[in-house]
């Protein structure tokens, strides 16, 4: 059964700042409460009310154990069908992981070895680089081209360079990507498939922006397109539906991948929390009608944000997101500084450098830096726009203001 979420009610604007500021959250513990975070990828939202249900019924039956079953997977390749019109999810093809980095960082481990190259598309999210090489693989970066899209010359040139020198190499392909917001098409995945294939190139996508999807793009699943068979897939409702505190992401391996999702340690199926289950499992399957009146809620934050800039900072340049709620932008003509020597953690506290520490030193506005993000992120903050239309264009204004206040 889908859920009913009237049309007229964003969920964006359902919390006031005081209603948020009492939240314990990263996003709102980070920083002292004067501080408006628009930084960590949480949003300003209610749970939907199906996942509120399904919650509730299970702590009222003291249903606290441990995780079971394959509703999670069954759900999600319903919703699969239903919105990106894919078929190929198969059910016997998936496993339960903690969360959508801890199951990159499996999947790492079975087809990869400690000092193999792992290719990334910068700038990219900052967890890329500390968990790969935490887990002793090398990081090699191949940068999105001028446009913010894959740059196939480039990428077939860093496979070429890594296979060469080792033989055998990772590609963590970001879909729909962060920080720029970029849906991949499917001319494009196809040809990417093509070059690790040449290459003998594993790849594993992260797909956790997929019901991120804004109006006017589509989201194609890598794993339905030609020549993705030996890949592997991870995905959840976390973004969608605001569930990062609700443990819980899914691996879905290609036909050809098969054999090694198989040899996936059991006990990594333990790291899901069965709230976490149970909330998106309902996310998926309950609460479309949600997720929709978000993504128009998404969307007109989108343009607003644009006017915004315009309005309160017209030297930053603004490519608005297909998805995510996530805005790369682009601030090196503000003439602020930019110490790209400060150390800057690759994690998710990434506000140490460039506009970013300025935004936030001045304009009290927490924003992510850009050089956490690898090549590319210099003079760039990540902005996150999933919040009420009152807070956003506060922020924009108080940014806007340390821009003057420096001119």
């Amino acid at each position: 059964m889908l859920s009913k979420w009237p049309a007229s009610t964003n969920p964006l604007q359902v919390l006031t700042l005081a209603q948020l500021q009492r939240r314990t959250s990263m996003k709102w513990r980070t920083h002292p409460a004067d501080v408006l975070p628009l930084w960590v990828a949480e949003m300003d939202v209610l749970l939907a009310e199906p996942i509120h249900r399904a919650l509730s019924d299970a702590l009222a039956s003291g249903d606290t154990g441990y995780p079971a079953g394959t509703e999670f997977a069954e759900a999600l390749s319903e919703f699969a069908i239903d919105r990106w019109g894919w078929s190929g999810l198969a059910v016997d093809r998936t496993a339960i992981v903690p969360d959508v980095m801890m199951g990159i960082v499996e999947m790492l481990r079975l087809v990869s070895a400690d000092g193999d190259a792992v290719v990334v598309n910068c700038p990219v999210y900052p967890p890329f680089y500390s968990f790969v090489e935490h887990m002793n693989r090398t990081i090699v970066e191949s940068p999105l081209g001028p446009d913010g899209r894959i740059d196939l010359n480039i990428l077939e040139q860093t496979f070429q360079k890594v296979t060469a020198a080792s033989g055998r190499a990772a590609y963590l392909l970001c879909s729909p990507h962060n920080p720029t917001g970029t849906v991949h098409t499917e001319g494009e995945l196809t040809s990417v498939a093509a070059l690790a294939n040449q290459y003998g190139v594993r790849i594993i996508a992260d797909e956790i922006h997929g019901p991120v999807v804004l109006p006017g793009a589509s989201f194609v699943p890598f794993l339905s397109v030609p020549g993705s068979e030996s890949a592997l897939s991870l995905m959840s409702a976390s973004k969608g539906w605001n569930l990062a505190g609700l443990k819980a992401a899914l691996a879905i391996a290609g036909p050809d991948a098969a054999s090694d999702l198989a040899r996936l340690p059991e006990e990594v199926s333990h790291g899901p929390s069965h709230l976490g289950i149970i909330a998106h499992t309902t996310a998926f399957r309950e609460s479309r009608g949600w997720l929709d009146a978000l993504l128009q809620g998404l969307d007109d934050n989108r343009r607003l944000l644009g006017d915004l800039l315009a309005e309160y900072l017209p030297p930053v340049k603004f490519n608005p997101p297909q998805a995510t709620y996530l805005a790369w932008l682009d601030c090196q003509e503000l003439g602020l500084d930019d110490d790209v020597d400060k150390s800057v953690e690759r994690g998710l506290v990434t506000l140490s450098a460039g506009p970013a520490a300025a935004f936030l030193a001045e304009g009290r506005v927490a924003l992510s830096a850009g050089p956490a993000f690898g090549r590319g992120g210099r003079g760039h903050v990540r902005l996150n726009f999933a919040t009420n239309r009152e807070i956003l264009g506060e922020a924009v204004q108080r940014i806007g203001a340390v821009w003057k206040g420096h001119r």
